[in-house]
């Protein structure tokens, strides 16, 4: 056996044991998620934070971190779908028009999960004071939909046709094409003005489950170990590391469920779905965030891995 043939099973062997990111489609026309943002409501750092957590970010302007967000982008038609209109809206919108060297990408609808401020904010952006955009499609549940069109100044973008509510229904697919489709999967979380949704999309070739945010997944009456089963990635909430990161305040009042308490979850998975979970919508406190951490290591060296802005995952 010649040595070229010793290193090409050794790397055979070895592929499914490749991050995420390895994973991605390199047909150029090939639909695909990008990562827009991976921090939590506020992004990192975080408004008035001069602790330790969020000095470095402050300090040197490379580490800081767009609010969690993705975009569906598929070049062959020039469209893509933003999950989510983050605070970042602006930069975000930017980068999803210029992800395809040598097209401008057409923003064809918004996906919302839910109404915390990180998530539905940025639809300001698309009112006659900024954009005075023309009737983008904004896709949302109910109570979601209910919000925008009975609060200022979100009825406003209704009235003024900045932007059309496509109401949603929860495991009710929404065709974006014939080559994507998209999912809304209700999720317990604390729904003050709206329910809260994750969402699987499906390509040609692959399909992605992204859930922010989540309560706990022992509050979901659906099983999420099946679920990464039935995708080939996966985008999960990744908020807090562990309990007890934000010390003074009680965490139970924002339950999310811990990186450590995923781990322990998924830890028993074979390695092929371990490394289909990537967390993202990283709080400033969490200190996955903060470079080669003793938190990254252990999620790296699990088999698991962290989202990461620019980054691409073919469909």
């Amino acid at each position: 056996m010649s040595v070229f043939t010793q290193f090409l099973q050794i790397l055979l062997t070895c592929l499914p044991l490749f991050p995420l990111r390895q994973q991605v489609s390199s047909g150029q026309e090939s639909p695909f998620v990008v990562v827009l943002g991976i921090a939590q409501d506020a992004g990192y750092p975080q408004a008035d934070c001069q602790k330790t957590c969020c000095k470095p970010a402050w300090e040197q302007p490379e580490r800081r971190r767009m609010v969690s967000c993705i975009a569906v982008v598929d070049p062959s038609s020039s469209q893509c779908w933003m999950l989510d209109a983050t605070p970042d809206f602006p930069e975000q919108q930017h980068r999803v028009q210029q992800v395809v060297p040598g097209k401008r990408m057409n923003l064809a609808g918004i996906f919302l999960t839910h109404a915390h401020i990180g998530h539905y904010t940025g639809l300001i952006h698309l009112g006659r004071e900024v954009m005075g955009a023309a009737a983008i499609p904004v896709y949302a549940m109910p109570r979601m939909a209910g919000f925008l069109e009975n609060n200022g100044p979100w009825s406003q973008l209704v009235a003024l046709k900045n932007i059309e509510i496509r109401h949603l229904r929860a495991d009710s697919a929404v065709v974006l094409n014939e080559r994507l489709r998209i999912t809304p999967l209700l999720v317990p979380h604390r729904d003050e003005f709206s329910e809260t949704v994750g969402y699987k999309i499906e390509g040609p070739d692959k399909s992605l489950l992204f859930i922010p945010d989540i309560d706990k997944w022992e509050r979901w009456e659906r099983d999420i170990n099946s679920l990464v089963g039935e995708v080939d990635f996966a985008l999960l909430d990744g908020s807090f590391y562990k309990n007890g990161e934000i010390p003074g305040r009680d965490m139970g009042q924002i339950p999310h469920p811990f990186i450590e308490e995923s781990l322990a979850r998924f830890g028993k998975l074979p390695a092929m779905e371990r490394a289909k979970i990537r967390f993202i919508h990283f709080n400033h406190t969490n200190p996955v965030l903060r470079g080669n951490s003793e938190a990254t290591q252990s999620v790296l060296g699990q088999g698991f891995g962290l989202a990461k802005e620019g980054e691409r995952i073919g469909l």
